[in-house]
């Protein structure tokens, strides 16, 4: 092939060869392609309840009386088994409230739409347990003397890890002397948690600043490793605190209470 094409007059050739190439890009226009559509999606006072129950509910040590609130957030995509065509994306792509996603980024553990929920339920409760010990262990507590029980529904996932681990925090100590964590502001953030503190990226993060700020936030946690990802979109009016791990927030937090410099992206 590539031997007689050289023999025609190249206007002819190209012509030739533009044909291939053309259908394939007619048919990436109509083939379903691996990638979903992302939003701001909701967010949760971590301090506050979920469906008429205390989202943190702590037994064995005195509890706190909190103001502020300590927001996780999320994103909300087209469904695992959805199709999306590439005359669909683009209409998305360059619109800045919405992101367009690998499928795989969004929905890691493939299978079916149960099994990806049920695989998500099983990673927020993980992260939950994770939290838990974070917590306890950051404040120095016996987890045998002091139980934390967890309920936010219909949420999904570990990206809410620290900001659990912050609430029952708030709730057990606030910022150690006496006052609030949250300095009575209306703080967002996102985050995986491990059980000794460590904080882990979760993506979707300029989704989640402005969920954050719709909802009122003037401060979002952010894992250090995605703050390029948050100062993408960020909105007016909020402002962005790297992190690495639960002392890293608790002591950026300690900070901006007390008017002092804290770590900014």
């Amino acid at each position: 092939m590539l031997s007689r094409l050289t023999r025609l007059p190249r206007p002819a050739a190209l012509a030739v060869c533009a044909v291939p190439v053309l259908g394939l890009f007619a048919a990436a226009a109509f083939a379903p392609l691996p990638f979903v559509v992302a939003i701001p999606g909701l967010t949760a006072d971590v301090l506050g309840s979920d469906q008429g129950k205390p989202v943190i509910t702590v037994t064995g040590a005195p509890v706190r009386d909190t103001k502020g609130e300590l927001r996780m957030t999320t994103i909300r995509a087209t469904g695992p088994s959805s199709t999306m065509k590439l005359h669909e994306l683009i209409g998305h792509w360059f619109k800045t409230d919405q992101a367009v996603m690998p499928r795989d980024a969004v929905y890691s553990s493939g299978g079916s739409d149960e099994e990806i929920e049920k695989h998500n339920l099983e990673e927020m409760t993980k992260s939950q347990s994770a939290a838990t010990d974070a917590a306890l262990g950051f404040l120095h507590k016996d987890p045998k003397d002091v139980k934390v029980e967890l309920n936010l529904a219909d949420v999904g996932g570990p990206s809410a890890g620290l900001l659990f681990s912050l609430g029952i925090v708030d709730k057990l100590d606030g910022d150690g002397s006496g006052g609030d964590l949250t300095g009575g502001r209306s703080v967002a953030g996102t985050g995986t948690i491990t059980a000794d503190g460590e904080v882990g990226a979760v993506g979707g993060v300029a989704l989640k600043t402005q969920a954050a700020r719709r909802d009122g936030a003037s401060v979002f946690l952010v894992p250090k490793a995605e703050c390029a990802d948050a100062l993408s979109e960020l909105p007016e009016g909020l402002r962005l605190v790297p992190v690495t791990s639960l002392t890293d927030a608790v002591n950026s937090l300690r900070a901006l209470n007390r008017g002092e410099p804290a770590p900014s992206c």
